[in-house]
């Protein structure tokens, strides 16, 4: 699956997409998780210790936030299109 990721998330992953390999389930969070084994650093911007998105982040799967489906367990299939934001500040 393609993984587009924007400002700081990109700077961590040193690319604006970056391909996760689905092996290990097809929910956003097992897309995340191996997301995380990949860039490591990315731990700590996304989630909280009890395994949440820190607030602001968000997730858009097809253009829309997955907090309007099942959140982290929303299935994803490989031709969809997932984007992957940090908190934003600016005004």
């Amino acid at each position: 699956m393609i993984v587009k990721v924007f400002a700081n998330f990109r700077e961590i992953c040193q690319a604006k997409t970056v391909e996760v390999p689905m092996d290990n389930g097809n929910r956003v969070i097992d897309i995340m998780e191996t997301l995380i084994q990949m860039y490591p650093a990315l731990e700590e911007e996304v989630f909280t210790p009890e395994r949440t998105f820190k607030p602001f982040v968000h997730v858009f799967i097809n253009g829309r936030n997955i907090i309007h489906a099942d959140g982290l367990q929303t299935r994803v299939l490989e031709s969809d299109q997932f984007a992957l934001f940090p908190p934003v500040a600016g005004g």
